[in-house]
C-alpha cells in the first residue's frame, strides 16, 4: 500500500512539473492542479496509512493512540481541497481575461514563430 501511495504521488507531482514548464496557460492550471493533488496526498499519508480506525479518540483512561488515525492530516487536507478549488477557478478567470486582452493562451502572450 505505501509504494502505491509513493508512487502515486510521484506520478502526480512529475506530471504537475512537466506540465507546469508548458507554453500554455491552461495547461499550467492543470498542471497546479496535479501538483496540488500530490501535495494533498503527500500530507494526508504523513498521519499514517490505518484502515478502518476512526479519527477521534473516545474520552477516559489510557487510549492507545496506535489504533486511531490522525485528524490533522485529515483537516489540513480538507482545508487544501477548499483552497485549490477557489485558486483554480481565479486562475481560470485570469486566464480568460488574458485570452480576451491579448488574443492568445500563451503564458507570456505571445505565439512562437515558426
Amino acid at each position: 500500500m505505501e509504494m502505491v501511495l509513493s508512487a502515486a504521488i510521484g506520478v502526480l507531482a512529475a506530471s504537475g512539473i512537466w506540465l507546469l514548464m508548458r507554453p500554455r496557460t491552461f495547461q499550467v492550471i492543470v498542471g497546479l492542479c496535479l501538483l496540488s493533488y500530490a501535495v494533498n496526498l503527500f500530507i494526508f499519508s504523513m498521519g499514517r496509512i490505518t484502515m478502518g480506525a476512526p479519527p477521534i479518540m473516545p474520552k477516559g483512561g489510557f487510549i492507545n493512540p496506535a489504533a486511531y488515525a490522525d485528524p490533522l492530516p485529515q483537516a489540513l487536507v480538507l482545508t487544501a481541497i477548499v483552497i485549490s478549488f477557489a485558486t483554480t477557478a481565479l486562475f481560470l478567470v485570469v486566464l480568460i481575461a488574458s485570452r480576451g486582452l491579448t488574443g492568445t493562451d500563451h503564458v507570456d502572450g505571445q505565439e512562437r514563430e515558426p
